[in-house]
């Protein structure tokens, strides 16, 4: 089994920053890309970024430029760094994973945007 670990939430104002993080552990040979999605209250689960093992990044729309989702592949870990966050970003975050063919999510931090 692969586990998934985030960290790096909380309150921040408009136009803060925030990084996230997240670490697989358990069964990690055969990750082949590490993600980001978030839920907001009321919301279906979208995706934010992710990235795949070449390196390739695929971002959603709103947060693109601001938004830059990074890797250390051999330590099987993700990074989100979140800039100039707005209101709209709020929601719990979930860490994403794909091993083989099978999809991992974390339980989820939750960041808060709001003055």
């Amino acid at each position: 089994q692969l586990q998934l670990v985030e960290s790096g939430g909380g309150l921040v104002q408009p136009g803060g920053s925030l990084r996230l993080s997240c670490t697989a552990s358990g069964s990690t040979f055969g990750i082949n890309t590490m993600g980001w999605y978030r839920q907001a209250p009321g919301k279906q689960r979208e995706l934010v970024a992710l990235m795949p093992n070449d390196d390739r990044t695929d971002y959603a729309d709103s947060v693109k430029g601001r938004f830059t989702i990074s890797r250390d592949i051999a330590k099987n870990t993700a990074y989100l760094q979140m800039n100039t966050l707005k209101p709209d970003d709020t929601a719990v975050y979930h860490c994403y994973a794909r091993r083989w063919r099978a999809d991992y999510w974390g339980q989820g931090t939750q960041v808060t945007v709001s003055s």
